[in-house]
């Protein structure tokens, strides 16, 4: 990054803003929930708090860079390429600590042409295309980058994939910053190319277009957002790297590759396999302990689960896909949503908007399985267990 101040590890201000961010984040019931083994009794409802929830390494150190940037930077105009993390709350306060926007979720903002030589930019937890990070390093801007290592290490990935002629295959959204960033590193060899697939039924396509069994036309049109411009199934396909978008459902990524595998074994037989698929397992760490910790709390036996967290965070999203196959679940994004006795607002997995749940919250004895995703901050856990104790007349003991 010659020419540019470019920093990757903070300011060493972490003592300096921590008095900031535990007046904005910390709980003290979630401090009682886990000094209590994750688990409080209180007027007939039971709160089961997962052993693994909530902001994770990458998030708080995202969410730190940030603090420290503007303590480092008090006088100076900072930007953030787009929401540093998925979570309303935490994007909010950084708007009230004077940090704009270049990219609002709704895709308006005034873009990256407003930045000036001698301002700030932040690169979220995210990453950027490397389009963006090429912008901006013309623009002469500081760049303060908060970029996840689980990101970078997908990142690592897809460039071998692409450098050693396979097209990257992604287990994504392709809309989402992240897969945007990692799709945008195929195109720096000479020949890269990659493909987004969301789930099982579009890899389905995709595996039926590699047995030769599938419509090339079909399959331009199911995928032509979602892959490199110039995408040729005839020739593209041929050989595949699977990687992912470290948030998603880990179960169903090994799956999705699984499915690729076979599919050219059957398409090219077992002795070509190693010269035309690769895969690694590029789930972050705090992800797959977050979906496990949701397994081990439902095998505590909840009547229902609540998580908490943005409707635009896929991991919070996939928290709340693993534990509707057990239980009822309520995925809210904050305490608002418990909208008055008996009634929560809430997302169902898959659906596009919100849905209205009368009579949610069952009388008599209950247990409720709480859980948060990964850009959630703990004061926002805290508030929604102070919420349903309310509903029953009661305040959580702290």
């Amino acid at each position: 990054m010659s020419g540019i101040a470019y920093y990757q590890r903070g300011f060493g201000l972490k003592e300096a803003i921590g008095p900031a961010l535990k007046a904005d984040y910390h709980s003290r019931i979630v401090d009682r929930l886990k000094a209590s083994d994750h688990r409080v009794e209180i007027s007939g409802l039971t709160f089961l708090l997962a052993r693994e929830f909530g902001f994770c390494y990458g998030v708080d150190r995202a969410v730190e860079y940030a603090y420290e940037t503007r303590h480092r930077f008090p006088d100076r105009t900072i930007h953030l390429t787009g929401e540093i993390i998925h979570n309303p709350h935490v994007n909010a306060r950084l708007r009230e600590m004077g940090i704009r926007f270049l990219r609002e979720s709704d895709g308006g903002g005034p873009g990256l042409e407003a930045v000036g030589p001698e301002d700030v930019v932040i690169l979220p937890a995210f990453g950027v295309t490397v389009g963006e990070m090429e912008m901006l390093r013309a623009r002469g801007c500081i760049l303060v980058d908060t970029t996840c290592g689980s990101v970078l290490n997908v990142w690592k990935n897809v460039d071998r994939f692409s450098a050693a002629g396979f097209t990257a295959l992604i287990h994504g959204k392709y809309s989402h910053e992240e897969t945007r960033a990692t799709a945008s590193r195929t195109g720096q060899h000479p020949g890269g190319r990659y493909l987004v697939v969301r789930d099982r039924d579009e890899t389905g396509l995709v595996c039926d277009t590699i047995r030769m069994q599938g419509d090339a036309s079909l399959f331009l049109g199911r995928f032509a957002k979602a892959c490199s411009p110039g995408f040729d199934p005839d020739v593209d396909l041929g050989r595949i790297g699977v990687a992912n978008q470290t948030t998603m459902l880990s179960s169903e990524s090994l799956e999705i590759q699984e499915m690729v595998r076979l599919a050219l074994r059957d398409r090219y037989g077992e002795a070509e396999l190693p010269q035309r698929f690769r895969a690694f397992d590029t789930i972050c760490s705090a992800t797959q302990d977050r979906q496990d910790a949701v397994l081990e709390m439902i095998g505590r036996g909840p009547d229902l689960v609540v998580v908490i967290g943005g409707y635009n965070s896929s991991n919070t999203t996939n928290l709340a896909a693993i534990a509707s196959r057990s239980v009822p679940t309520y995925h809210i994004e904050d305490v608002g949503c418990l909208d008055g006795p008996g009634l929560i607002r809430h997302k169902l997995f898959g659906a596009a908007s919100e849905t209205s749940t009368r009579d949610w919250l069952p009388d008599g004895p209950v247990t409720i399985g709480l859980t948060a995703g990964a850009s959630t901050p703990n004061n926002k856990i805290g508030e929604v267990v102070a919420a349903i104790a309310t509903l029953r007349g009661a305040a959580f003991p702290v």
